[in-house]
């Protein structure tokens, strides 16, 4: 009898709302692993929201049982808006009339393939490698998780572009393919992608023009899988670190002048003076030489306009990859002995971390730690502020200029 009373009383309890009723009611937290199992419209399945500061190139709106995600403008002279309309598992789509035809992705997503490495940090730092089953091309893969499921063959390369291998993904059935756009149907995958019917989402990271702000994608990922907790927890470190960084530096006595790049086919695309190189080396307490230009892209500049304009500037860093002694850049150009930055051996490299492929991780995951590439920066310029730094992506290219 005190068996049934005992069991008669919990019941009675748990209608009662002392105790939660699984699938029912509002989560404390987003759920990550599971799909509602009994819907209630009034809940918000979202108590976990993610809100972005620096970012320019997407937004997210919350709603009971749905986010909407927009990519305002995906590349240089987007004319139309992306968006996508993440919907809680277990749950009803929206019937709202102004989000008809716009795809519609179950969330959370528990697969992903990717077709930029710039991605791959992000899913490392959010502990989601496994959920990679796909990536364009595994050659320039430097992320080292990522890279050693490539090799175990737990992922499949895929190719890009409008050859993109479309039935593979087909079988695959991954919750998203991440892409990105440039506007050009000879190397666009998504418009492939869509007409296959696959979940294809458009990813604008590279459009940021402060650091900060492309590190912040980490959030965009992040709602796929219903992470915004822990993608916040990440982005606020990044910005503490970032912030006190760029303090320290605001503290040095000179702002040495410097310049960036090199010539590629006769044309030196030089960092807009608002550009995400730009913001860096400002950050980082140098004088850059285009500073006062207004553009986030590049400039397209001859060699003659570079050396007259860079010939006395005291640093040059993120010259040709490629480069690994003094004697390969004059092989590129005699001229490049011109530059006094050459002649005083402050020439750095962005290629410290280089994968037997060409991959460069400075342009992989830089993007997701920002605060490390400043903190080389600094060294370079300041070494004073950070007299024990060790490079992570930077080297010299004269050897004598690390001592």
């Amino acid at each position: 009898m005190s068996r049934r009373l005992s069991i008669v009383t919990l019941l009675i309890v748990m209608l009662a709302g002392a105790l939660p009723v699984a699938g029912q009611g509002a989560p404390e937290a987003n759920l990550i692993d599971a799909c509602v199992q009994t819907y209630d419209p009034e809940a918000n399945y979202f108590p976990e929201q993610a809100t972005v500061e620096y970012a320019s190139g997407f937004t997210v709106e919350y709603f009971n049982n749905y986010k909407v995600v927009t990519v305002p403008t995906a590349w240089v002279g987007a004319e139309e808006a992306f968006q996508y309309v993440l919907v809680q598992c277990g749950t009803p789509a929206p019937q709202d009339e102004a989000l008809a035809g716009l795809p519609v992705i179950e969330v959370p997503i528990q697969t992903i393939a990717t077709m930029s490495t710039t991605y791959l940090p992000f899913l490392d730092q959010l502990g989601l490698v496994d959920a990679i089953v796909a990536h364009d091309e595994f050659d320039y893969i430097n992320t080292e998780s990522v890279r050693a499921r490539a090799d175990a063959g737990e992922m499949v390369e895929i190719g890009s572009g409008p050859t993109v291998n479309v039935e593979v993904l087909l079988d695959l059935e991954p919750g998203v393919i991440m892409t990105y756009g440039i506007g050009s149907a000879d190397y666009d995958s998504y418009p492939t992608l869509t007409q296959a019917g696959l979940p294809v989402v458009l990813n604008a990271d590279f459009m940021e023009n402060l650091p900060l702000g492309r590190a912040e994608w980490i959030k965009f990922i992040a709602l796929f899988f219903n992470r915004e907790a822990d993608a916040t927890a990440i982005f606020d470190g990044i910005v503490d670190e970032y912030t006190a960084l760029t303090e320290l530096a605001a503290g040095a006595e000179t702002r040495p002048t410097v310049f960036t790049d090199s010539a590629y086919e006769g044309t030196w695309y030089m960092p807009g003076g608002d550009s995400y190189a730009a913001h860096l080396l400002a950050d980082a307490g140098a004088d850059y030489i285009y500073k006062d230009d207004e553009s986030t892209a590049s400039l397209y500049l001859d060699f003659e306009t570079v050396l007259n304009d860079a010939a006395g500037a005291d640093f040059w860093v993120n010259a040709n990859g490629f480069w690994f002694s003094p004697e390969d850049a004059l092989a590129s150009d005699e001229r490049y002995g011109e530059f006094a930055a050459y002649q005083n051996q402050r020439v750095y490299l962005n290629n410290q971390r280089m994968n037997a492929f060409g991959g460069i991780d400075y342009y992989e995951s830089g993007v997701a730690q920002p605060q490390v590439i400043l903190a080389d920066l600094i060294a370079i310029f300041h070494p004073e502020l950070l007299p024990d730094h060790a490079f992570y992506y930077y080297q010299p290219l004269f050897p004598a200029s690390a001592e």
